[in-house]
């Protein structure tokens, strides 16, 4: 059932328009009125939710998400209008949803206004503790300890979508409370042309970017690499964290909160000089602000040799419909290999994903009705349910389960990845983090700055941030 993930944006009518207009225009306006000081108790933290999920309405009602304009959106609404309904046929489930660029905002700004339009917000692991230290969401520890079997996940993926603090991040503490449950589970797939390297997929960078560099020489209408450069969302930072981790670095001194001299030491240029210098000049003219579209794009019209994705933006790529590779999927997958990150100095890959988190200000029988379907959500059969019908679960039977592992040609990767992921910072400052990091590495990937130069601006420059002095923006 791979209807779910196709390569580009599918509009969802009305509902991104409302979302990004009205809404964020009505949360403006009151914030600016003063509204901004926390959640339903006015604390930082926000109100707990009951461990005992109160009496459900039996009224007809909408429960409502908002999340970004990609594939899973719509599959998560179709999956649960089919689903959840059996369960209760009075609910309907709608997932609004706003342009990755404005994602943030939408939620953040009505969080501002301690009024929301939606029920559920779909957070990155990095906005939770902005979330959790304006008391913008629910605190679900008490609720989780009664109703959901944390035993069946990996630890590294329930602390990643829900804890806050962490003081290592992704490291689950028992201690720490939880804000949140997985939605989708996520990380990059390696994508190459097996008719155009070969069978194997290279093992480590290096040669990796060896195998792409020999490959673009020999085929001059294809590029060498694909990956995600634009400034915007996280697109570029992810990018190069990832090479980052590759080579050995690190993004921060976590329990010291020091950037400036870890991100930019000696491994840390190594990756930049590597993204900047020897992967970037195997990249088509004008990718400097691609991202997920865009290297589906390029992989699906056969126009690069090795592509770096998201394995939930993956599944257009093996359909027929929208690639010029075959014209079935077993032509396509003759052609095109998925595998797992290579490895060089360390091995880790890039955490995606992200969890749901109840709104402070949602109605309190919506609130009943999204715990609900959390508990609902998180159950064996139904997050197998959920892999079969295109997502990615974070339940460790779930992700090993047939019905996942045999519904994607990239769920194994999937699979394979979770011991190897890597967040970034999971610290309320995350928005300006990373909007730091997007605009210098693709300033680097574009031209307009050096590499040493770059690198040593997001490190003083985000340093500055955790110092509290803004970052000399």
């Amino acid at each position: 059932m791979r209807y779910a993930m196709r390569v580009g944006r599918r509009s969802l009518p009305g509902r991104p328009l409302r979302l990004a207009t009205a809404a964020i225009v009505m949360a403006a306006a009151l914030a600016a009125c003063g509204g901004a000081d926390g959640g339903g108790d006015g604390e930082a933290g926000g109100t707990k939710a009951p461990a005992t999920i109160p009496e459900l309405s039996d009224e007809e009602q909408t429960l409502s998400f908002v999340w970004f304009e990609w594939p899973p959106a719509q599959a998560l609404e179709d999956f649960a209008n089919a689903e959840y309904t059996k369960e209760r046929p009075n609910v309907t489930v709608e997932v609004n949803t706003v342009p990755n660029a404005n994602w943030h905002d939408a939620m953040f700004t009505q969080f501002a206004a301690q009024q929301t339009d939606f029920d559920i917000a779909i957070l990155d692991s990095q906005h939770i503790g902005e979330a959790v230290t304006n008391g913008n969401i629910l605190d679900l520890t008490d609720f989780v300890n009664e109703n959901i079997d944390v035993d069946a996940y990996d630890p590294y993926l329930l602390a990643a979508y829900g804890q806050y603090p962490q003081a290592e991040t992704g490291q689950r503490d028992e201690n720490a409370s939880l804000y949140g449950l997985p939605l989708l589970g996520d990380t990059w797939t390696m994508i190459y042309r097996k008719d155009l390297i070969g069978d194997e997929p290279p093992e480590t960078w290096d040669e990796m970017i060896a195998a792409a560099q020999k490959c673009q020489d020999e085929n001059p209408s294809v590029s060498g690499l694909a990956f995600h450069q634009a400034n915007g969302s996280d697109a570029a930072a992810v990018t190069y964290n990832t090479v980052n981790g590759v080579y050995g670095g690190n993004l921060w001194d976590s329990a010291d909160k020091k950037i400036d001299g870890v991100i930019n030491d000696e491994a840390g240029q190594k990756a930049m000089d590597v993204l900047v210098n020897e992967m970037k000049p195997l990249t088509a003219r004008g990718s400097g602000n691609w991202f997920i579209d865009e290297v589906n794009a390029a992989v699906a019209q056969g126009k690069a040799c090795i592509a770096f994705q998201w394995i939930a933006a993956a599944g257009g790529l093996v359909d027929p419909a929208q690639s010029t590779l075959g014209t079935t999927e077993d032509e396509i997958l003759d052609k095109l290999g998925f595998a797992t990150l290579p490895t060089q100095e360390s091995d880790v890959v890039p955490l995606g994903g992200m969890g749901m988190h109840i709104s402070a200000y949602a109605p309190d029988d919506r609130q009943a009705e999204a715990l609900n379907f959390m508990r609902w959500f998180e159950q064996e059969d139904i997050q197998k349910k959920w892999a079969a019908a295109g997502g990615v679960p974070a339940r460790t039977d779930a992700i090993q389960s047939p019905e996942f592992l045999e519904a994607g040609p990239f769920n194994q990767v999937y699979a394979d990845s979770v011991a190897r992921m890597r967040d970034m910072w999971n610290v309320p400052e995350y928005a300006q983090l990373i909007d730091i990091e997007n605009t210098n590495v693709n300033a680097a990937l574009n031209g307009a700055k050096s590499p040493e130069d770059a690198l040593n601006d997001i490190a003083q420059q985000q340093q500055g941030v955790l110092d509290g002095d803004g970052g000399g923006l």
